[in-house]
């Protein structure tokens, strides 16, 4: 019951770092590859563990590539969405130090920063206009820190349900 508590416990913590850009989904993800080695004898299995891996791989994935997405649906070119992934994870990497939401600010300005300096290197004739790329790429860090959440929501939900099943069904 102890152990369960804790997966809980870390399931929750990791939830609640995932919006402000640190690395919650890794610390769900640790905390599910614990708890599966810990306790042998819980529900949590295989096919749950590597449920829970492809989440969170697919999630760091979306994460990087929707602002660089946004940032060519608003009209910049391909160095443009280049810029914003690579911004962003520079200003995430950047804004850590800053206590708590560091990195999430970072991402955002680094997004917005890497797509507006890219799309000021591409050529006047072929390039959109510069500051609406790069508040393409900010919007688009934005929806890729909703989707994020919504990942480790999913992650909380399948490693529970996963831990719980054995329990509820034992408790009938």
């Amino acid at each position: 019951m102890l152990a369960l508590a804790l997966l809980f416990s870390a399931l929750l913590a990791g939830l609640l770092l995932v919006p402000l850009g640190l690395p919650g989904l890794w610390v769900m993800l640790g905390a599910t590859l614990v708890y599966w080695l810990a306790v042998p004898a819980g529900e949590i299995g295989l096919v749950t563990l590597l449920v829970a891996s492809a989440l969170v791989v697919v999630a760091e994935v979306l994460e990087f590539s929707v602002s660089g997405r946004y940032a060519r649906r608003y009209g910049g070119s391909r160095r443009a969405a280049w810029g914003a992934v690579i911004g962003g994870i520079v200003g995430a990497l950047v804004g850590v130090p800053l206590p708590v939401v560091g990195s999430m600010i970072g991402a955002f300005a680094g997004a917005f920063g890497g797509a507006l300096l890219a799309e000021l290197t591409v050529p006047r004739a072929v390039r959109g206009e510069p500051l609406r790329v790069a508040t393409g790429a900010l919007l688009g860090r934005v929806v890729a820190a909703g989707l994020k959440v919504g990942f480790g929501l999913a992650l909380a939900v399948v490693v529970s349900v996963s831990a719980l099943s054995g329990r509820l069904a034992g408790s009938g």
